[in-house]
């Protein structure tokens, strides 16, 4: 034992470790500016305060918190203002998909919808490991639940999705009810006939005299477009970026941007307003260029089982007229069963129209025949001789067996096979085209549907090759009629004057005397 005379050095050594281990949990931060000794303080005040249940369990969070009430104003700005991402605005319009007015009426839930069982469409895929996942499958569902109640649509579904650079196209395809997209049409007729007469009412004032002088040629006239509700033109296309974004309407297609579509290969960079850079050059943006190759994709890869659909019979109906096509479902169609779609290519028919060469599904006569000539006495002459008439252009019919179909650089245009050979008794016949990749088709019983996902191109064969431009024209050939002669001297055009002058008087001269002896004859 230490002596009492050593107490007080000891003493004043506990007091010098006590003052500086205070002097260090006094020492300020240089990053938040606290001192551990005040933090601690205001911990363990916080802690006798509200007496928390296992306090040693979130002491670390009453910490975390005595240190964020230092800072109220630092705290409340991060809250009061969190970053708005395309995320979450994209997650707050998709919100309005998910709310229901509580005024509508259960009646109306039992009228019949254009609208078919998307999410049963979405089982089916998910056997034949085909389509989208099921939460998107869901939300498209009700995206196009809010384009049947804003449209007047006879039917609508869900044609795929075509990826883009930039971002994606969902696709919709439809038809307007009886009467709906004539009226519309005949509208759009009637304002451009009425902007032609402004422009000839305005001409009427002009002096002709003013005007420049106008070429002659008349350009071979180009092929005239289907309208709305026929060929290329029968369904009305509507397209969303991501499910909740407004629909937007795709233009009309023309035969010129259906021949021009068939020549290019791009791939879409989701604006429909993006122009189109190729040779040859298409007539249109990108929403044209969507729009011809959505056609393109429907023609090529649409089918349905055999016996499904039947042509339909009217009254007065001629089978030589021409091939039909107009048809309906049948009723009495019971399935084909399921191993025999998967392993025959006859058991499939297309339902699409084929567009022929001309840019339509159906051919017209561009040839004109010469108009009846007349003579000077006013009398009919004869009729000059006919024009060949060209052959007319005949695709394949409606309803042909997808057996019939050619092969493109030897390959097959189809494969078939079963969703799952463990279970056939509950399996689907799948159906891929190999012409257009993404485009499938599956069928189960009386139950089929058609679907494409991908980026809209046809496949090219492995030796692709785009098209290469024309070869330059030929310059003018040289020679004394394209040369043009340097301009003559003064000298040179007096000489010239003179012995003009000279070779014109010799001319009289001989007139004159051969005038003089026809008189003298005259008198003899």
């Amino acid at each position: 034992m230490e002596n009492k005379d050593g107490e007080p050095e000891i003493i004043d050594q506990k007091l010098q470790v006590a003052a500086s281990f205070k002097a260090f949990l006094l020492k300020n931060s240089t990053k938040s500016d606290m001192n551990l000794y005040d933090h601690l303080a205001r911990l363990l005040t916080k802690v006798m305060d509200e007496r928390p249940h296992n306090a040693v369990d979130v002491i670390e969070e009453m910490s975390l918190d005595v240190k964020r009430a230092l800072l109220p104003d630092l705290q409340s700005t991060l809250r009061d203002a969190p970053l708005t991402t395309p995320a979450l605005l994209l997650a707050e319009q998709q919100r309005l998909l998910f709310s229901r007015e509580e005024e509508a009426d259960q009646e109306d839930e039992l009228v019949e919808t254009a609208l078919p069982n998307v999410m049963e469409i979405s089982h089916y895929l998910e056997q034949a490991c085909v389509g989208l996942a099921r939460e998107e499958m869901h939300r498209i569902f009700l995206a196009l639940r809010q384009l049947v109640d804003s449209q007047p649509l006879r039917s609508c579904r869900l044609w795929g999705k075509i990826l883009g650079t930039e971002s994606n196209y969902v696709v919709a395809e439809a038809e307007y009810k009886e009467g709906v997209d004539e009226e519309e049409h005949g509208m759009e007729e009637t304002l451009r006939d009425a902007d032609t007469q402004d422009d000839d009412e305005e001409k009427e004032g002009v002096d002709m005299n003013d005007l420049l002088p106008r070429s002659t040629h008349k350009p071979q006239p180009g092929v005239p477009n289907e309208p709305p509700g026929t060929g290329v033109n029968k369904f009305v296309y509507y397209v969303c970026k991501e499910p909740g974004l407004p629909w937007v309407k795709l233009p009309l297609l023309t035969a010129e941007q259906i021949k021009a579509a068939r020549q290019i290969r791009k791939f879409f960079t989701g604006r429909l307003d993006a122009p189109i850079s190729s040779f040859p050059p298409f007539p249109g943006n990108e929403a044209n260029y969507l729009r011809a190759q959505i056609t393109r994709i429907s023609a090529g890869t649409q089918v349905s089982p055999l016996g499904f659909y039947r042509f339909r019979e009217e009254e007065g109906e001629d089978e030589e007229e021409g091939p039909r096509d107009m048809y309906e479902v049948n009723p009495d169609f019971e399935g084909i069963p399921v191993a025999e779609m998967a392993e025959s290519l006859s058991t499939w028919v297309h339902h699409v129209q084929h567009i022929l060469q001309q840019g339509r599904c159906t051919w017209v006569n561009l040839s004109t025949k010469p108009e009846d000539g007349l003579d000077e006495e006013g009398d009919a002459g004869e009729k000059d001789e006919e024009l060949d008439e060209p052959e007319p252009e005949l695709g394949p019919p409606l309803l042909t067996p997808l057996s019939e179909d050619a092969e493109v650089f030897n390959t097959p245009p189809w494969s078939s096979r079963s969703s799952s050979a463990l279970t056939p008794q509950y399996a689907v016949a799948v159906l891929r085209s190999n012409l257009w990749p993404g485009a499938h088709a599956y069928a189960c019983g009386t139950k089929f549907e058609n679907i494409y996902i991908g980026w809209g191109l046809k496949f090219a064969g492995t030796g692709y090759s785009p098209s290469v431009p024309p070869v330059p024209q030929k310059e003018y050939p040289r020679g004394p009629e394209t040369t043009e002669a340097l301009d003559p001297t003064l000298e040179e055009e007096e000489s010239l004057k003179a012995a003009l002058d000279e070779q014109q008087a010799e001319q009289d001269e001989l007139e004159s005397v051969e005038d003089d002896e026809d008189d003298d004859e005259d008198g003899d």
